[in-house]
């Protein structure tokens, strides 16, 4: 505050070396801020990629189990009558 009420070279010197400071901790905490900001939205990212991946591999173990164990199917078309009907 004094170097802004004082009117020397020095005092004008310090005082715009004291803005220009605070101005870059304003731009770092900014930054830091949007960094903070991408890195939860790249951690939500994937977090929903890894439940879509479960998703996917539980549709794929479905489909495995269905391949393995078909169910029976009734034949269609001309059927041999045997002795015993």
């Amino acid at each position: 505050m004094l170097s802004s009420v004082l009117r020397s070279k020095r005092a004008i010197k310090v005082n715009i070396q004291i803005m220009l400071v605070f101005s870059r901790i304003r731009e770092m905490l900014i930054d830091s801020l949007r960094i903070k900001l991408d890195i939860e939205e790249i951690k939500k990212r994937l977090h929903n990629q890894d439940q879509n991946l479960e998703l996917v591999f539980s549709y794929l173990d479905e489909l495995i189990e269905k391949q393995e164990n078909p169910p029976p199917r009734n034949r269609i078309g001309f059927k041999i009558q045997t002795e015993e009907q």
